[in-house]
């Protein structure tokens, strides 16, 4: 794995060193905070945690900060939310690039998954209900008729174990929970864990495991929600996407896929050549009045791979910022913001409204239990469930 992802941070750590060194003077001079010496020398400054509120039960919830490599990561313990995602811009000016709050009352209240971990199963399940080995189980609907994301307690409602650490791969977190047999209706204890590692090079890196005491499904994935630009800055829709996936999977009205694996050519959903993400978006094909916009899995042409894979690249031209994901996941569920109406005020001050971010969540593909055709999402006891999301950044 280690000898996997070194092309993907080799390239993003010498343009980030570079940059950082030209431009700390003009951070200073700006008032912006620059990485620390430390840090630009290529040694990780060790994981800091603070207290970012308590819940309705007493509960601590805590948010550690990373930094490494030129990128600055903001974690919370609830739900594994990822708060704030801070890298510079062309001229080494920072800004955080993840949609969230800055209040943990919004995050429970409020959040349509800002920046969270998402599990047991993520996206959505028809009718909230699948079958295994010939028992039929039922999941709370929190999607009209559907199940979405786990269920309405979902991962990302939950308070995780966070344990930080230094190695040779960079600074990061260890997170840990365990869901009991029958939480949120799905069967067996599932002991998840899920390392988020900065490199050197100024990567995040997430490495999902989990393992189970009964036969169940499991479907990890991020929810963070990005503009490169800076959050509350405005709409995504001159941001310049590719992704590398031929085809789609369609859905019916309620956002449940169909089954079929369609073409991505001549419709919105083709993304094999960069294009804006607003290019398309108000083309009239029925598949985005279903969703309000793009939500829809895109298939990447690689399939599962045991090691990551770079599948989508963003840029964002009027900063500079470029974002790339490799994942070992065989889908991309692309959503380019449609539900943000207006009424989230975000760590900016800032309201969201529609299209002020867009999220690339790496999975195996919605409905899959009840889809015999798409890849298994299946974990039996005595097998771990393992993924590997790596995003990187730089500067064009």
């Amino acid at each position: 794995m280690t000898q996997d992802r070194a092309p993907l941070a080799a390239t993003s750590a010498t343009s980030r060193r570079t940059l950082l060194a030209a431009t700390a003077g003009g951070l200073a001079a700006a008032g912006l905070a620059a990485p620390a010496a430390a840090e630009t020398a290529g040694r990780p400054r060790k994981p800091v945690r603070e207290p970012f509120g308590t819940l309705a039960d007493g509960t601590r919830v805590d948010r550690w900060t990373l930094s490494n490599g030129g990128t600055r990561l903001g974690v919370l313990s609830y739900g594994g939310i990822v708060q704030s995602l801070e890298v510079p811009d062309r001229h080494g000016r920072y800004a955080n690039v993840s949609l969230g709050f800055g209040d943990l009352g919004d995050y429970v209240a409020l959040s349509p998954y800002f920046g969270a971990l998402i599990g047991r199963y993520g996206n959505r399940i028809a009718a909230g209900r699948f079958a295994l080995d010939g028992r039929t189980y039922q999941l709370p609907l929190n999607d009209g008729d559907h199940s979405l994301h786990g269920g309405d307690k979902g991962f990302d409602k939950r308070v995780w174990d966070v344990e930080p650490f230094t190695s040779a791969a960079g600074v990061g977190l260890t997170l840990r929970y365990v869901s009991g047999d029958g939480e949120m209706g799905y069967p067996g204890a599932l002991t998840t864990r899920v390392d988020y590692t900065l490199t050197a090079g100024g990567d995040w890196r997430i490495d999902y495991a989990a393992t189970t005491s009964a036969p169940t499904v499991v479907n990890l994935t991020s929810h963070v929600y990005f503009n490169l630009a800076g959050e509350g800055s405005g709409d995504v829709y001159g941001h310049e996407l590719r992704i590398a996936a031929s085809r789609y999977t369609p859905v019916d009205a309620g956002l449940i896929p169909t089954g079929e694996l369609a073409p991505v050519a001549r419709t919105p959903f083709d993304f094999r050549r960069a294009k804006t993400i607003g290019a398309d978006l108000r083309d009239g094909h029925e598949q985005l009045l279903y969703g309000k916009g793009i939500d829809h899995n895109l298939v990447l042409d690689k399939g599962i791979t045991r090691a990551p894979e770079r599948v989508a690249t963003v840029r964002e031209p009027s900063s500079g910022r470029t974002m790339s994901i490799a994942t070992t996941e065989p889908g991309l569920q692309f959503y380019s913001g449609n539900f943000l109406d207006g009424s989230f005020t975000g760590t900016s001050g800032r309201v969201y409204r529609q299209g002020d971010g867009f999220c690339l969540e790496t999975q195996h593909f919605p409905d899959s239990p009840n889809q015999p055709s798409f890849p298994s999402t299946v974990l039996r006891p005595g097998d771990t469930y393992r993924s590997t999301t790596v995003h990187s950044f730089g500067t064009d």
